[in-house]
């Protein structure tokens, strides 16, 4: 099939843009999250090789994704922020759009943004969308407390298709009341437990995530857009020092998405007929042969913590509808936040961290950068770039968002392709029918550690635990803190999965000890309180 063959309104991605800054580089310029927007998404409308002026005449929608300070409500701005990022943005680079939307909350945004108007402009519903994210986490951190700080406030009003903050089943109050509402812990759950599956010592399990971490540190080192551009030996990454320090066990600072960037990415997708009118060179185009969207189960409710199955459901998909398999990728990008996310695809999909083409092409989230929610976008463009150097080749780009909760997937070739449907509708009614756990939200008597984490923060150390009830077999959520040294040298041995323990109900949440008698030591029964007419019978 040649690009004349198409259906016009085939969806095709024909710009990208990318911009970052450094604190400590020459040239700083400070820019605000909105600035860094513009600035990649103009570098998208230029990368298309048409008139400028004809390309912004013809977008009708722009998406921004969310930005991290707007991803949880009540999250205080210290230097401002735009009333309407989306408009903000378009309004610089001169778009003047019918529909401005602002995405929901997750990594797997910028993926399941290029999935979702593709299928738009394939419905013949636009002609050109302009995605674009920003993140000014690294600027905003550095100038928070400086006198001559910049005001990136806005109000510009006009229309917002504002979707929410999307956290619906990412946290409960169940486990925020147990210290279980960041990333770090949660992702440090699922990878303890496939450190158990697999039967590793911690040693060996952290070997591994040096070993599969070491290669994205070279990729970050070329890349002139990342955060951390410096090579780490795999022993380095995961060795604690004053710098390295343990974030939550099994993380090390190194081998966690690092969120203080400055960095914006944007993509331009079109019809091929809007892009054959304007005079977008075909060299320019690269196509969506595979596509998919999925959701995996709330984190207490899969039946193992140690495995997403919907993540790698949702790459096989996406390849399938390609009609191509793993071997005939090219270039491959995995969400890296932690190194589960891409451990659980290389597990499911078969492949190894020495995979020759790497499985990074940007860095990775703990190295180029964890641009918010955004980081994908940068995965998408270098994608495209990478295409367009090698004609025909293809690209797969995975996005991550929640604890392994939603999964977008995108296959990418400059080989002209027709539109095609995904059937991820179908795929995620078998995920929502699997069997889920019984949870005890609150848990007294004995059990048996399912996996755990010890989170190590400024107020000391903070022991959590997933465990199963022996009575009747349901989960259970505990914590424990210092103090209960008994228990935090337990989940500091090489294997406390599977070990035995107390958990016992409170006001203010489970806590799990050793054992049952170290709970009476640490929570004494309250005395009885005298009813009213023991009290007065005694008087």
């Amino acid at each position: 099939m040649t690009s004349q063959d198409i259906d016009p309104r085939t969806p095709i991605l024909v710009g990208v843009g990318q911009i970052s800054e450094r604190v400590d580089e020459a040239g700083y310029r400070r820019l605000s999250p909105v600035e860094l927007a513009a600035e990649a998404a103009g570098a998208a409308i230029a990368d298309a090789g048409a008139d400028p002026l004809a390309v912004v005449a013809t977008v009708e929608v722009v998406v921004g994704v969310r930005q991290f300070e707007i991803s949880v409500p009540g999250v205080p701005s210290s230097m401002g922020r735009s009333d309407n990022y989306p408009r903000s943005v378009a309004n610089r680079v001169g778009v003047r759009p019918a529909r401005a939307i602002l995405e929901v909350t997750g990594g797997q945004g910028p993926q399941h943004l290029v999935n979702e108007f593709a299928a738009v402009i394939a419905a013949g519903s636009a002609e050109a969308v302009l995605l674009f994210g920003s993140e000014a986490i690294s600027t905003i951190r550095h100038l928070a407390s400086a006198d001559d700080r910049p005001d990136f406030g806005e109000t510009v009003g006009g229309d917002l298709e504002d979707r929410g903050y999307g956290l619906e089943g990412l946290v409960s109050r169940l486990q925020a009341s147990h210290g279980l509402a960041g990333a770090p812990s949660q992702y440090a759950l699922f990878d303890n437990a496939r450190r158990a599956r697999l039967k590793q010592t911690r040693q060996e399990y952290a070997d591994g995530m040096g070993a599969l971490f070491a290669p994205f540190t070279r990729v970050a080192a070329a890349n002139p857009h990342a955060a951390a551009p410096v090579e780490r030996s795999a022993r380095e990454l995961v060795t604690p020092t004053e710098k390295n320090r343990i974030i939550a066990d099994p993380y090390t600072r190194y081998v966690v998405a690092r969120e203080k960037v400055n960095q914006g990415a944007a993509v331009l997708l079109m019809s091929a007929g809007a892009a054959r009118r304007l005079g977008v060179p075909e060299d320019r185009w690269v196509f969506l042969h595979g596509h998919a969207d999925l959701r995996e189960r709330d984190l207490l409710d899969r039946v193992d913590l140690s495995v997403s199955p919907a993540s790698v459901m949702a790459v096989r998909h996406a390849l399938d509808v390609a009609g191509i398999g793993v071997d005939d990728l090219h270039t491959i990008d995995l969400y890296s936040c932690f190194p589960i996310a891409v451990s659980n695809i290389c597990d499911g999909l078969g492949l190894t961290a020495d995979d020759p083409r790497g499985l990074t092409i940007t860095g990775g989230l703990p190295f180029f950068g964890g641009a918010g929610n955004n980081y994908s976008m940068h995965a998408i463009a270098e994608t495209v770039q990478r295409l367009r150097a090698e004609p025909g080749t293809y690209g797969l780009v995975g996005a991550n968002g929640g604890s392994l909760s939603k999964y977008s997937v995108g296959v990418y070739s400059t080989t002209p392709a027709e539109w095609h449907a995904d059937d991820s509708a179908a795929l995620q009614a078998e995920i929502d029918s699997w069997p889920g756990v019984d949870v005890a939200v609150e848990a007294d008597g004995w059990g048996t550690i399912e996996t755990f984490t010890v989170k190590h923060g400024r107020r000391g150390r903070t022991g959590i635990v997933v465990g199963r009830l022996e009575t009747d077999g349901r989960r259970f959520l505990a914590k424990t803190e210092d103090g209960d040294e008994e228990m935090l040298d337990l989940l500091g041995t090489d294997e406390p999965i599977g070990r035995r323990v107390h958990v016992r109900s409170f006001d203010v949440g489970n806590r799990v000890t050793t054992t049952r008698t170290r709970m009476d030591e640490l929570f004494p029964p309250r005395p009885a309180v005298p009813r009213d007419d023991e009290q007065s019978s005694s008087t």
